[in-house]
């Protein structure tokens, strides 16, 4: 353990997070920043309680993309602190291989790094900032979309879910569309987040990936008009299961056992490549993420109001829905449709 940071600084770049009292006794701590393995440790002396605070303002999956990013990043070549020329460098090759999204999310993880260690942010530079702009304009591959499992693909998938497993996956689908989750929320669910009402289900949504404060909200579920109501397939679930309390979706074992432990996200994203496959579609298109674009597009092909839509999704504007909306409307009212 050495020594704190000069100047008596916690972080480097938090001011508010940045002072110790050096005739304290508290007992030495460490805590991750920037998340990196490599420069992420910051030593200092300070109460564990400002360090478990510090740790708490950045998400584990906001940690762990820090550290893919800053881990190619060293595969490269690249080093912190870097030049920008390097950086310019580092962007304009992996251009060719990355997506404009996953080039943008490698400048902020590998720009935070150095901010937490007290170095100037080279994501700022200039060069830097027109080498990302030409690199997403010109060599990034367009971002891959998984494809929307629609409410008829729903109705088709459903036939096939037999025994426990299947009761499980029906819950976690029909639930999965109809609130529109995201595959984490999804499976961060425990039944004390489930209210009963008689409309149907009130979600109360805890966290999120654009609530890091962890503001929560509440997502109406109800009950639905055919053999298909995620309410019914919820209750359902939970009695086959006999869970009471703790994680709604968890792993189901061979022979029906339910285990105790919480589905992964990644799990997820298997459940829905497993069933659509089983209708033929192919499941490479497919992810977790399907079921969260499918109720958006489904929902704006049946004319629902985009503010209607953003209740479910969360989306706190039009425009982070629009590209959904306008794959959906590609063939409505489509010109070539009235003239062939």
């Amino acid at each position: 353990m050495t020594d704190a940071p000069e100047g008596g600084r916690i972080t480097s770049d938090n001011s508010q997070l940045s002072l110790f009292n050096p005739g304290r006794q508290e007992r030495p701590v460490e805590f991750l920043v920037s998340g990196s393995p490599h420069l992420s440790a910051i030593n200092c002396t300070a109460t564990p309680d400002i360090a478990k605070y510090v740790a708490a303002a950045i998400a584990d999956n906001t940690r762990r993309a820090y550290r893919q990013d800053l881990d190619d990043f060293h595969s490269w070549g690249g080093v912190v602190p870097c030049t920008p020329e390097m950086f310019a460098a580092f962007i304009a090759e992996r251009a060719s291989t990355l997506s404009p999204h996953s080039l943008t999310r490698r400048v902020v993880g590998i720009g935070r790094a150095h901010v937490s260690q007290g170095y100037p942010d080279p994501a700022k530079n200039d060069l830097v900032r027109t080498v990302l702009r030409g690199a997403r304009r010109t060599s990034g591959v367009s971002q891959r979309q998984a494809a929307p499992l629609l409410r008829e693909d729903i109705f088709a998938l459903l036939p096939n879910l037999r025994g426990a497993k299947g009761v499980r996956d029906r819950a976690l689908l029909l639930l999965g569309f109809a609130a529109a989750f995201r595959r984490s929320e999804l499976v961060a669910l425990d039944v004390q987040d489930l209210q009963e009402v008689p409309e149907g289900l009130i979600v109360h949504l805890r966290h999120s990936k654009t609530d890091q404060t962890g503001e929560g909200r509440k997502i109406g579920v109800p009950f639905g008009r055919t053999s298909a109501c995620p309410v019914k397939a919820v209750t359902r679930w939970l009695e086959v299961a006999k869970i009471e309390s703790g994680p709604v979706f968890r792993a189901v074992r061979k022979g029906g056992m339910i285990g105790a432990a919480r589905l992964s996200a990644q799990a997820v994203n298997l459940i829905v490549k497993e069933h659509v496959e089983r209708i033929g579609l192919a499941a490479s298109e497919y992810s977790g993420h399907s079921l969260r674009s499918g109720l958006v597009t489904s929902a704006a092909r049946s004319g629902v109001s985009s503010y209607k839509i953003r209740q479910q999704t969360g989306h706190r504007s039009d425009a982070m829905l629009a590209r959904y909306i306008r794959d959906a409307d590609l063939f409505v009212g489509n010109a070539a449709g009235v003239l062939l």
